[in-house]
């Protein structure tokens, strides 16, 4: 058994002398949950945000239905005269909106939530439990109506999130892998011995990514449209502009990330450690709205928050790249300042 016990004993040892790698497996778990238990954390009482769509209704009976609902203390009613709550209630910022109407027999209520979210269904339940207990003599008639036309539903918010997730990964994995490996192959010692600058050297790495990312982002686009009807409201110029800026900001992490690693090992538990944190509270799968408002201006600074924002506001909603320039912004000083930083301090061994 003492051939066993020695191997045993030198891969552990090998293993905890690793410290990136005992972090991803003990340390960043533990931020994970930390991470999701905020996000989803429970609340004294679950606050339902209902949105009353004032224009164009006959502001007594508006100013009636807010009564009523507001004897619901888990309501919170507020008035909107603007388009815009369709977006809110695709995003989570609102869980129910109310159109109220004047018929031939009274008033008629239309009531729209988002089917994929619990919290719209209990909304929905709890405003009609508040309206047909409001004493009437008549009971009101109230229709039903959900989110399902193009750009309102929840995998029209789902594509530009991944497409933004993809864009990362492929970056950092794309650029920050290759040159470890290269490095671990000594082959980055040769490339020290040739006639070129370590700029040139870098930028190649990032154009060759860029090159790669075309057919990617195209088969993406394309299953979206085939097979959800998911399209592009906004301008296909501005989008690409964007999906560009995205992969070149991306690519720069990379180079940062891989610039100093030593072994596959050690950049592999950097670029998770980088990713994973962006996949939950950059709204890839669910708004960020979600986590408190004292994290959200470093949720909002994050690379991966500002593609997915700049992403899903071209579209879903049409926006060209002036609307979106504080998003372009941040992604632009991610990617110059990796780039810098990566360039400063690359190793080639």
């Amino acid at each position: 058994m003492n051939p066993l016990w020695q191997l045993t004993l030198a891969r552990i040892k090998e293993f905890y002398r690793e410290p990136a790698a005992v972090f991803w497996v003990y340390g960043f778990p533990l931020l994970i949950a930390v991470a999701l238990g905020i996000a989803f954390r429970e609340r004294p009482v679950e606050k339902l945000h209902v949105e009353i769509i004032s224009a164009d209704s006959d502001a007594n009976a508006v100013g009636s239905v807010e009564l009523k609902l507001s004897a619901d203390k888990r309501l919170v009613v507020t008035l909107v005269t603007d388009d815009g709550w369709k977006k809110r209630l695709r995003s989570g910022k609102a869980d129910v909106a109310l159109a109220v109407r004047i018929g031939a027999e009274g008033e008629e209520y239309e009531i729209w939530d988002e089917q994929n979210r619990p919290e719209s269904v209990l909304a929905r339940n709890a405003v009609e439990n508040a309206l047909l207990k409001s004493g009437q003599a008549k009971l009101p008639a109230i229709s039903d109506h959900h989110l399902e036309e193009k750009g309102t539903r929840y995998i029209d918010f789902l594509i530009p999130g991944l497409l933004g997730m993809n864009l990362m990964g492929g970056g950092l994995f794309g650029v920050g892998f290759v040159i470890v490996d290269m490095r671990v192959r000594k082959l980055l010692k040769r490339f020290l011995a040739t006639p070129m600058r370590r700029s040139h050297f870098m930028l190649s790495i990032m154009i060759s990514r860029l090159l790669f990312l075309i057919p990617e982002v195209l088969m993406l686009l394309a299953f979206a449209y085939l097979a959800f009807d998911v399209g592009n409201q906004g301008s296909y110029l501005s989008l690409f502009v964007v999906i560009f800026l995205g992969a070149a900001c991306f690519a720069g992490v990379g180079l940062l990330v891989a610039c100093r690693a030593k072994t596959i090992e050690t950049v592999s538990g950097l670029m998770n450690m980088v990713m994973l944190p962006m996949y939950v509270v950059s709204g890839v799968f669910f708004t960020s709205e979600r986590f408190p408002a004292e994290v959200q201006p470093f949720i909002k600074a994050l690379p991966l928050t500002a593609l997915n924002d700049a992403l899903r506001a071209i579209m879903l909603e049409g926006h060209s790249l002036a609307d979106v320039w504080s998003q372009l912004l941040v992604m632009l000083a991610w990617g110059v300042a990796s780039f810098a930083i990566a360039l400063r301090f690359f190793r080639w061994k």
